[in-house]
């Protein structure tokens, strides 16, 4: 099984809400999935109401493989979470 994070679309009609779900890729975007790590609101009036991720569980899923998705890997860029994930790769290369 694929596994991918990945952005999962809630909210309104133009105001969109994206959830951060870890799911099957083969699952439809607002389909089944397996955990939701975080929340991104692109339209939040704040930085800190913007983005929200459990790092513990977005590393955790990564360090299993899980690929996200180009969308998605920008989010956990701005988040912090996949610099932490590149450090600690290199880590255990060492």
């Amino acid at each position: 099984m694929a596994v991918r994070i990945r952005l999962k679309r809630m909210g309104a009609k133009h105001q969109p809400f994206y959830r951060l779900v870890v799911a099957d890729s083969r699952a439809a975007r607002d389909g089944r999935f397996i955990e939701t790590v975080g929340t991104y609101n692109p339209i939040a009036k704040t930085e800190a109401d913007e983005i929200k991720v459990d790092e513990e569980r977005a590393l955790l899923w990564l360090s299993r493989g899980a690929q996200p998705s180009e969308s998605a890997r920008q989010v956990l860029e701005r988040a912090g979470v996949w610099q932490k994930f590149e450090a600690s790769k290199k880590q255990k290369e060492a």
